[in-house]
Protein backbone atom coordinates (compact mmCIF):
# COMPACT_ATOMS: atom_id res chain seq x y z
CA UNK A 1 0.00 0.00 0.00
CA UNK A 2 1.40 3.59 -1.18
CA UNK A 3 0.31 5.95 1.59
CA UNK A 4 1.56 9.43 1.52
CA UNK A 5 3.21 10.61 4.22
CA UNK A 6 2.05 14.04 4.39
CA UNK A 7 -1.31 12.44 4.81
CA UNK A 8 -0.26 10.42 7.65
CA UNK A 9 1.24 14.32 9.50
CA UNK A 10 -1.86 15.42 9.02
CA UNK A 11 -4.06 12.63 10.61
CA UNK A 12 -1.31 13.21 13.35
CA UNK A 13 -2.17 17.10 13.94
CA UNK A 14 -5.91 16.54 13.78
CA UNK A 15 -5.73 13.13 16.19
CA UNK A 16 -3.33 15.10 18.50
CA UNK A 17 -5.13 18.38 18.71
CA UNK A 18 -8.61 16.79 18.47
CA UNK A 19 -9.94 19.13 15.85
CA UNK A 20 -9.81 19.84 12.37
CA UNK A 21 -9.52 23.50 13.04
CA UNK A 22 -6.71 23.45 15.58
CA UNK A 23 -4.70 21.19 12.86
CA UNK A 24 -5.07 23.47 10.21
CA UNK A 25 -3.40 26.45 12.49
CA UNK A 26 -0.55 24.26 13.15
CA UNK A 27 0.02 22.87 9.49
CA UNK A 28 -0.24 25.99 7.92
CA UNK A 29 -2.94 24.58 5.60
CA UNK A 30 -7.08 25.63 5.39
CA UNK A 31 -9.48 23.94 6.75
CA UNK A 32 -11.11 22.32 3.80
CA UNK A 33 -7.50 21.04 3.00
CA UNK A 34 -7.36 19.17 5.94
CA UNK A 35 -10.46 17.36 5.96
CA UNK A 36 -9.57 16.33 2.38
CA UNK A 37 -6.23 14.67 3.33
CA UNK A 38 -7.99 12.72 6.26
CA UNK A 39 -10.77 11.73 3.87
CA UNK A 40 -7.99 10.36 1.26
CA UNK A 41 -6.16 8.63 3.80
CA UNK A 42 -9.60 7.25 4.92
CA UNK A 43 -10.09 6.18 1.62
CA UNK A 44 -6.60 4.31 0.84
CA UNK A 45 -7.36 2.45 4.20
CA UNK A 46 -10.73 1.52 3.62
CA UNK A 47 -11.60 2.76 7.15
CA UNK A 48 -13.14 5.96 9.01
CA UNK A 49 -10.41 7.02 11.34
CA UNK A 50 -12.17 9.35 12.69
CA UNK A 51 -15.68 9.72 14.44
CA UNK A 52 -17.10 13.35 13.47
CA UNK A 53 -19.67 15.38 15.77
CA UNK A 54 -20.50 19.14 16.03
CA UNK A 55 -18.40 19.42 18.59
CA UNK A 56 -15.99 17.15 19.34
CA UNK A 57 -13.72 14.60 16.98
CA UNK A 58 -12.48 11.44 18.67
CA UNK A 59 -10.40 8.38 16.71
CA UNK A 60 -12.15 5.41 15.83
CA UNK A 61 -10.36 2.12 16.93
CA UNK A 62 -8.81 1.69 13.43
CA UNK A 63 -7.55 5.30 14.02
CA UNK A 64 -6.33 4.72 17.52
CA UNK A 65 -4.11 1.96 16.35
CA UNK A 66 -3.26 3.81 13.57
CA UNK A 67 -1.60 7.07 15.81
CA UNK A 68 0.29 4.13 18.26
CA UNK A 69 1.48 2.78 14.91
CA UNK A 70 2.65 6.22 13.60
CA UNK A 71 3.98 7.74 16.50
CA UNK A 72 6.41 4.89 17.02
CA UNK A 73 7.65 5.00 13.56
CA UNK A 74 8.26 8.31 14.27
CA UNK A 75 9.64 8.07 17.41
CA UNK A 76 12.23 5.33 15.55
CA UNK A 77 12.78 8.16 12.97
CA UNK A 78 14.05 10.79 15.60
CA UNK A 79 16.12 7.46 17.14
CA UNK A 80 17.85 7.18 13.39
CA UNK A 81 18.20 10.94 12.86
CA UNK A 82 19.72 11.85 15.76
CA UNK A 83 22.05 8.71 15.65
CA UNK A 84 23.29 10.44 11.80
CA UNK A 85 23.44 13.83 13.43
CA UNK A 86 25.94 12.75 16.44
CA UNK A 87 28.00 10.85 13.32
CA UNK A 88 27.72 14.08 11.42
CA UNK A 89 28.60 15.84 14.45
CA UNK A 90 31.70 13.33 15.19
CA UNK A 91 30.08 12.86 18.78
CA UNK A 92 29.62 9.59 18.50
CA UNK A 93 30.32 6.04 15.58
CA UNK A 94 32.97 3.81 15.21
CA UNK A 95 35.26 3.81 12.51
CA UNK A 96 37.89 1.35 10.94
CA UNK A 97 41.57 1.27 9.77
CA UNK A 98 44.65 -0.18 8.48
CA UNK A 99 48.37 0.91 8.89
CA UNK A 100 51.22 -0.36 7.94
CA UNK A 101 53.55 -1.04 11.30
CA UNK A 102 56.12 1.39 10.72
CA UNK A 103 53.75 4.27 10.91
CA UNK A 104 51.59 2.63 13.05
CA UNK A 105 54.46 2.60 15.51
CA UNK A 106 55.36 5.66 15.19
CA UNK A 107 53.27 7.99 14.08
CA UNK A 108 50.23 6.83 15.15
CA UNK A 109 50.61 7.08 19.09
CA UNK A 110 50.39 10.96 19.30
CA UNK A 111 47.83 11.23 16.34
CA UNK A 112 44.97 9.06 18.04
CA UNK A 113 45.80 10.31 21.53
CA UNK A 114 45.21 13.89 19.58
CA UNK A 115 42.07 12.26 17.83
CA UNK A 116 40.73 10.65 21.39
CA UNK A 117 41.03 13.90 23.46
CA UNK A 118 38.93 15.81 20.66
CA UNK A 119 36.26 13.09 19.36
CA UNK A 120 36.19 10.95 22.91
CA UNK A 121 32.82 9.45 21.64
CA UNK A 122 34.21 7.78 18.36
CA UNK A 123 35.77 4.48 19.14
CA UNK A 124 38.93 3.60 16.48
CA UNK A 125 39.61 0.18 15.56
CA UNK A 126 43.41 -0.25 13.93
CA UNK A 127 44.44 -3.10 11.58
CA UNK A 128 48.43 -3.22 11.34
CA UNK A 129 48.94 -4.63 8.11
CA UNK A 130 52.05 -5.27 5.58
CA UNK A 131 51.44 -3.62 2.58
CA UNK A 132 49.36 -6.62 0.45
CA UNK A 133 47.09 -6.92 2.72
CA UNK A 134 46.66 -3.59 3.50
CA UNK A 135 45.62 -2.86 0.46
CA UNK A 136 43.11 -6.23 -0.10
CA UNK A 137 41.53 -4.55 3.46
CA UNK A 138 40.47 -1.38 1.55
CA UNK A 139 39.29 -3.40 -1.91
CA UNK A 140 36.95 -5.33 0.30
CA UNK A 141 35.63 -2.26 2.43
CA UNK A 142 36.51 -4.33 5.57
CA UNK A 143 38.34 -0.66 6.60
CA UNK A 144 37.29 3.10 6.35
CA UNK A 145 40.73 3.97 4.75
CA UNK A 146 44.39 2.77 4.82
CA UNK A 147 47.55 4.18 5.46
CA UNK A 148 50.32 3.41 3.20
CA UNK A 149 52.74 3.25 0.59
CA UNK A 150 51.71 4.33 -2.85
CA UNK A 151 52.14 1.01 -4.96
CA UNK A 152 53.14 0.70 -8.79
CA UNK A 153 49.81 -0.74 -9.72
CA UNK A 154 46.92 1.06 -8.35
CA UNK A 155 44.25 -0.55 -9.71
CA UNK A 156 40.88 0.76 -8.43
CA UNK A 157 42.25 2.33 -5.33
CA UNK A 158 42.97 5.95 -5.08
CA UNK A 159 45.89 7.26 -2.91
CA UNK A 160 46.15 10.72 -1.52
CA UNK A 161 49.80 11.47 -0.70
CA UNK A 162 50.73 12.74 2.92
CA UNK A 163 54.72 12.54 2.44
CA UNK A 164 58.42 11.00 1.37
CA UNK A 165 59.72 9.24 3.16
CA UNK A 166 63.24 8.41 2.65
CA UNK A 167 65.25 4.95 2.69
CA UNK A 168 68.06 5.07 5.54
CA UNK A 169 70.96 2.77 6.64
CA UNK A 170 72.11 2.15 10.23
CA UNK A 171 75.57 1.90 10.49
CA UNK A 172 77.10 -0.04 13.48
CA UNK A 173 80.02 1.47 14.94
CA UNK A 174 82.87 -0.30 14.06
CA UNK A 175 82.33 1.05 10.78
CA UNK A 176 84.06 4.03 9.12
CA UNK A 177 81.90 6.44 7.76
CA UNK A 178 84.31 9.68 7.69
CA UNK A 179 81.16 12.08 8.72
CA UNK A 180 79.60 10.90 5.76
CA UNK A 181 75.80 11.23 5.28
CA UNK A 182 74.92 8.88 2.88
CA UNK A 183 75.71 5.89 1.43
CA UNK A 184 75.57 3.94 -2.17
CA UNK A 185 73.35 1.20 -2.88
CA UNK A 186 76.50 -0.37 -4.93
CA UNK A 187 78.34 -0.06 -1.26
CA UNK A 188 75.28 -1.68 0.82
CA UNK A 189 75.43 -4.59 -1.52
CA UNK A 190 78.65 -5.74 -0.71
CA UNK A 191 78.06 -5.39 3.41
CA UNK A 192 76.43 -7.06 5.83
CA UNK A 193 72.70 -6.35 5.64
CA UNK A 194 69.96 -6.38 8.27
CA UNK A 195 66.36 -5.95 5.98
CA UNK A 196 62.91 -6.50 7.28
CA UNK A 197 60.43 -9.82 6.09
CA UNK A 198 60.03 -10.43 2.79
CA UNK A 199 56.19 -9.70 3.05
CA UNK A 200 56.64 -5.94 3.43
CA UNK A 201 56.62 -3.19 0.52
CA UNK A 202 59.74 -1.83 2.01
CA UNK A 203 61.70 -4.78 1.59
CA UNK A 204 60.26 -5.14 -2.00
CA UNK A 205 61.47 -2.00 -3.14
CA UNK A 206 64.98 -2.12 -2.02
CA UNK A 207 65.52 -5.73 -3.38
CA UNK A 208 64.04 -4.06 -6.61
CA UNK A 209 65.56 -1.17 -6.70
CA UNK A 210 69.24 -3.41 -6.34
CA UNK A 211 68.23 -5.65 -9.02
CA UNK A 212 67.51 -2.60 -11.06
CA UNK A 213 71.34 -1.16 -10.95
CA UNK A 214 72.29 -4.94 -11.91
CA UNK A 215 73.29 -5.48 -7.78
CA UNK A 216 72.42 -8.42 -6.09
CA UNK A 217 72.81 -9.38 -1.88
CA UNK A 218 71.47 -12.54 -0.17
CA UNK A 219 70.43 -11.59 3.11
CA UNK A 220 71.73 -13.93 6.04
CA UNK A 221 68.93 -12.19 8.57
CA UNK A 222 65.98 -10.80 7.77
CA UNK A 223 63.08 -9.91 11.00
CA UNK A 224 59.58 -8.54 11.32
CA UNK A 225 59.29 -6.10 13.99
CA UNK A 226 61.41 -2.63 13.57
CA UNK A 227 62.48 -3.05 17.51
CA UNK A 228 64.02 -6.66 16.63
CA UNK A 229 66.09 -5.12 13.34
CA UNK A 230 67.42 -2.52 15.23
CA UNK A 231 68.14 -4.30 18.47
CA UNK A 232 70.18 -6.58 16.17
CA UNK A 233 72.03 -3.64 14.69
CA UNK A 234 73.13 -1.98 17.70
CA UNK A 235 74.80 -5.42 18.79
CA UNK A 236 76.47 -5.24 15.89
CA UNK A 237 75.17 -7.71 13.37
CA UNK A 238 75.05 -5.74 9.95
CA UNK A 239 73.75 -3.07 8.82
CA UNK A 240 70.09 -1.95 9.39
CA UNK A 241 67.87 -0.75 6.15
CA UNK A 242 64.52 1.32 7.12
CA UNK A 243 62.67 4.14 6.47
CA UNK A 244 63.59 7.49 8.02
CA UNK A 245 59.94 7.21 9.60
CA UNK A 246 60.47 3.76 11.78
CA UNK A 247 63.94 5.27 12.82
CA UNK A 248 64.46 5.06 16.47
CA UNK A 249 64.76 8.11 18.54
CA UNK A 250 67.64 7.27 20.70
CA UNK A 251 70.37 5.03 18.93
CA UNK A 252 74.30 4.95 18.94
CA UNK A 253 73.99 4.00 15.15
CA UNK A 254 75.04 6.45 12.60
CA UNK A 255 71.93 7.09 10.40
CA UNK A 256 72.87 7.78 6.55
CA UNK A 257 70.47 7.96 3.53
CA UNK A 258 70.56 5.80 0.36
CA UNK A 259 71.73 7.42 -2.48
CA UNK A 260 72.61 5.96 -6.19
CA UNK A 261 69.65 6.05 -6.43
CA UNK A 262 68.39 7.80 -3.95
CA UNK A 263 65.25 5.25 -2.38
CA UNK A 264 62.12 6.40 -0.72
CA UNK A 265 58.72 5.73 -1.00
CA UNK A 266 55.47 8.00 -0.70
CA UNK A 267 52.91 7.76 1.97
CA UNK A 268 49.41 8.11 1.45
CA UNK A 269 45.47 8.33 2.88
CA UNK A 270 44.51 4.74 0.50
CA UNK A 271 40.40 5.12 -0.14
CA UNK A 272 38.08 2.97 -3.06
CA UNK A 273 38.24 5.43 -5.99
CA UNK A 274 34.77 7.69 -5.53
CA UNK A 275 34.24 6.52 -2.08
CA UNK A 276 32.77 8.80 0.56
CA UNK A 277 34.56 8.75 4.19
CA UNK A 278 32.65 9.16 6.96
CA UNK A 279 32.61 12.39 8.97
CA UNK A 280 34.78 10.39 11.83
CA UNK A 281 36.81 8.99 9.49
CA UNK A 282 37.62 12.57 7.23
CA UNK A 283 38.08 13.96 10.56
CA UNK A 284 41.08 11.33 11.20
CA UNK A 285 42.28 11.67 7.80
CA UNK A 286 42.85 15.25 8.09
CA UNK A 287 44.55 14.76 11.50
CA UNK A 288 46.74 12.46 9.42
CA UNK A 289 47.82 14.95 6.95
CA UNK A 290 48.39 17.53 10.07
CA UNK A 291 50.79 15.21 12.40
CA UNK A 292 52.24 12.20 10.51
CA UNK A 293 55.40 13.37 8.38
CA UNK A 294 58.09 13.13 10.31
CA UNK A 295 59.35 15.79 12.37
Amino acid sequence: MNINFKLIGTFLSVAQNESFRKAAEETNRSLPAVSMQVKQLEEQLGVALFQRTTRKVTLTQEGEQLLISARKALAELEVGLSHIQHAADVQQGHLSFACVPTIASTRLPAILTAFAKKYPGISVHVRELANQDLLEAVRRREVDFAIGPVPEKKGELEFAPIFVDDYCAMLPRGYQDNGRASISLRELSKLPLLKLSSSTAFRDHVDNALKANGLSHESNYEFMQVTTLVAMAEAGLGIALLPRVALPRRTPLKVVRIIGPALSRTIAIVTIRGHSLSPAAARLVEMCNQLIAPE
